[in-house]
């Protein structure tokens, strides 16, 4: 099958990679340098599956910078371009996905598209009516960071969005999906797009709440002096809850969170809720809390101790540590960086860049840690972290 995936970012690049173990696939960027990362099998970001089955793996699979000639031979499109949240209109910016479901309608009216982005609840019938076709389907990935190959060769579910009339675009869609995993006994679910959008982001947003809850529990139990790994320990014994995804941090961020959540919010419109808004609030309150606790403590110099969400990464985008560390630098702190993935020498963010660690932690009186580092076990006694469990 000869098919064609419209982004290079995480989510395209890993499908991507998992098709071309069978079929013919055709990768689409804007980014000439992605492009030619990607025909020379170099991941264009950090994930050491996909960097191991890019270099070992004989795939089909070949990077173009030609949308026209990739989508007018493409039996199958699957669009996985960014959807930024846009604060000036309150909701995701979805121009790129509009660009490409227009690009390929023009040389390909007929082929079947699959929206990986993630979409307001919506969008996609949108969709469907403005380009007169309802093989138009939304299948939304459910990816972590640097672990998104493994994530899709071991689904945790496979959701399919589409109208009665693709219904078989959506099956055939699916195989794909079963066929390159490792997992054998994947849960399928086809139903509606509009409801296959609306897993994503309810599911996304029920993911913030847990983080949000367990920091809230952590944030009392310090402020009573409490041990928070005993009370986290207690609290998920019941299986109920159970002892995963519990371990407290900075708050949440990266690259799906804290835009999914406020979609979600943006996409309840009149109708009557708390709970979303509240989970939003509860992660700017839990920063706020942090850097009051670092300036609590009087320091010189407050270091950061990487950008970086999780363990693994290269993703800077929306985490939480530097939400704190611009909320101590406004209250007259001075704040350094270390950050290896940083290439320039020059400030960040108003953050000044030490390049040299030894020097970083002589420098630094605290330091703001999002999960801790063996590199920092010499100098335990000044990180300031809150993670219990030394895992993402």
């Amino acid at each position: 099958m000869r098919i064609t995936v419209a982004g290079i970012g995480y989510v395209g690049l890993s499908l991507a990679v998992l098709m071309a173990q069978r079929h013919r696939v055709v990768a689409v960027d804007t980014d000439a340098a992605r492009v030619d990362m990607v025909n020379r099998r170099i991941p264009p970001f950090q994930d050491a599956l996909i960097r191991e089955y890019m270099k070992e793996r004989p795939l089909q699979l070949t990077a173009v910078l030609d949308q026209d000639a990739a989508y007018a031979a493409a039996e199958l499109v699957v669009v996985a371009v960014p959807t930024d949240y846009d604060d000036s209109t309150g909701t995701f910016n979805t121009a790129a996905v509009d660009a490409v479901l227009t690009a390929v309608r023009r040389v390909n009216p007929e082929v079947p598209i699959v929206i990986r982005s993630t979409v307001p609840v919506g969008y996609t019938e949108a969709a469907q009516r403005r380009h007169h076709s309802d093989n138009i389907l939304f299948s939304p990935e459910f990816l972590r960071e640097s672990r998104a190959l493994y994530d899709n060769l071991y689904p945790s579910r496979i959701v399919v969005g589409a109208g009665p009339d693709a219904r078989e675009a959506a099956e055939r869609f699916a195989g794909l999906l079963t066929e390159g995993a490792e997992r054998t006994d994947v849960p399928v679910l086809i139903c509606s797009p509009s409801e296959a959008e609306a897993v994503k982001l309810f599911a996304n947003a029920y993911l913030a709440l847990r983080i949000g809850f367990f920091n809230e529990l952590d944030s009392f139990a310090m402020s009573k002096g409490l041990d928070p790994a005993a009370v986290i320990r207690g609290v998920c014994l019941d299986p109920r809850i159970g002892d995963y995804y519990n371990n407290p941090s900075f708050g949440y961020g990266g690259y799906c969170l804290p835009k999914d959540t406020r979609q979600l919010l943006a996409d309840y419109g009149e109708i009557p809720q708390t709970l979303t808004k509240a989970v939003v609030r509860s992660n700017e309150i839990r920063k706020e809390w942090i850097a009051d606790s670092i300036l609590a403590t009087e320091p010189g110099c407050v270091g950061v101790y990487r950008l970086t969400m999780k363990t693994g990464s290269d993703n800077f985008r929306s985490s939480a540590v530097r939400d704190v560390a611009e909320k101590i630098r406004a209250k007259g702190v001075p704040v350094i960086l270390y950050e290896p993935l940083l290439k320039e020498t020059k400030d960040w963010s108003g953050c000044r860049l030490v390049k040299d660690l030894d020097a970083f932690k002589r420098e630094a009186d605290v330091i703001l840690a999002n999960r801790m580092d063996q590199a920092l076990a010499d100098v335990k006694e000044k990180v300031f972290t809150r993670d219990l469990y030394h895992r993402d």
